[in-house]
């Protein structure tokens, strides 16, 4: 059998790049090993609606994921979080909101009140010393811990930073390259001349000033979207196949050879992957309507009394949450591992973040999934989070690049 591509895996990065290969003519092939397609985009039926089970927002840096929901008829849809503050539980157990300008903990004004009580005065006046050092100090950095701890010091990078990567890209940010952390922080340094300027200049270019965005009825619909126009457009999807040697003019699937461009939409796992559990809960709690914790809270490393990362107060966060689960609160926690007990840890954990007792526990789920992947590195053309970094926004815009690039190539 003979096609123009062959996009192998069907997650967000393969459905994406098949759809853009047929948008531009190509006859087109997906094939997934799983019976569902989506990957960890998928949804997560609790208390009678469905959630995310994984990814519940997008970055919205780039546009990317934007515009594709707009594409598939879905920017009707497209939604920003309650402004309401996120909040840091500090090592020493304390808790206190977010600096309001910043970008991954990285302030945009390092003396502003909420920072000077995040990590206090020293560390406050330690950051804002960033805007002495000549722009080219750690412009090679090649770590987010790197560029932050050089240009604005430890408190900055242990108190505020490391949080925040934790929770949001589940390693730490000494892991974490600057350039997949935040593509564009260091052209920014480059022209602003100082990481708070730099920052300063992000944030105020994220749309009606959030940094992430969501779509009504969770991200979930994305991957529904993306299948159905990926079908409308002619693609041949097909779910539980086992696809044999591959070679970028072609790949064997269930014993058929087929010739084609191939692009890979999956990942080798990395060397020191890791499990992330999630743990929902959605529970009777006046107390919560008080939002007192506001959107959620990073933990810091160490935090006495409590095995959570983070917690996403869900229905504080999105209104749609809100307006579906009247009279009941969603809150999501995320662990490194398997907790033994996760829905007891999950509660007992939310008591003590969340600062009030949490009531009944009217329904939970789990979901634990493998975090960590890397790029193959060979001649087939790669999409997905081992080539593009983590993220919606990263993979998104990834994949339509490739897709884009074949469609050019004779």
């Amino acid at each position: 059998m003979a096609s123009d591509a062959i996009v192998v895996g069907g997650g967000v990065a393969g459905l994406v790049a098949a759809r853009r290969l047929a948008l531009g003519g190509a006859r087109v092939v997906l094939l997934e090993r799983a019976d569902h397609l989506g990957g960890q985009v998928v949804p997560l039926p609790i208390a009678g609606i469905e959630l995310d089970a994984a990814a519940e927002s997008y970055a919205t840096r780039g546009g990317a994921v934007a515009a594709l929901a707009q594409e598939l008829g879905l920017g009707a849809d497209l939604v920003v979080p309650s402004r309401a503050s996120a909040w840091l539980h500090r090592a020493d157990g304390t808790a206190v909101p977010l600096p309001a300008t910043g970008v991954l903990g990285i302030p945009g004004h390092p003396l502003a009140a909420d920072v000077v009580r995040a990590i206090g005065r020293r560390g406050a006046l330690r950051a804002w010393a960033d805007r002495l050092l000549p722009a080219r100090v750690g412009r090679d950095a090649a770590s987010l811990d790197d560029l932050v701890r050089t240009r604005m010091g430890a408190g900055v990078a242990e108190g505020l930073v490391a949080p925040i990567v934790r929770g949001v890209h589940s390693k730490e940010p000494r892991d974490l390259p600057v350039d997949t952390a935040s593509p564009r922080l260091r052209s920014e340094l480059a022209a602003r001349g100082s990481l708070a300027g730099a920052v300063r200049a992000l944030h105020a270019q994220a749309p009606a000033g959030s940094q992430v965005g969501g779509l009504r009825g969770g991200m979930h619909r994305l991957v529904t979207a993306l299948v159905q126009d990926a079908g409308r457009l002619g693609v041949d999807i097909r779910t539980g196949v086992d696809v044999g040697p591959m070679r970028p003019d072609g790949v064997v699937a269930d014993g058929e050879r087929i010739d084609g461009a191939v692009v890979r939409a999956f990942a080798e796992p990395a060397r020191d992957q890791r499990r992330l559990t999630l743990v929902t809960l959605v529970v009777d709690a006046p107390a919560l309507d008080a939002v007192p914790r506001g959107t959620g809270l990073l933990v810091a490393a160490g935090a006495p009394g409590v095995r959570a990362r983070a917690l996403t107060h869900l229905s504080a966060k999105w209104a749609w949450i809100a307006e579906a689960l009247p009279d009941r609160h969603a809150v999501r926690l995320s662990y490194d591992g398997d907790p033994r007990d996760p829905v007891e840890q999950a509660t007992k954990d939310a008591e003590a973040l969340l600062g009030v007792r949490v009531g009944a526990v009217l329904d939970s789920a789990v979901r634990t999934w493998a975090r960590g992947v890397r790029p193959y590195g060979d001649d087939v053309a790669e999409v997905g989070e081992g080539a593009s970094g983590t993220g919606l926004a990263a993979v998104v815009a990834h994949a339509e690049r490739i897709a884009a690039g074949l469609l050019e190539t004779p």
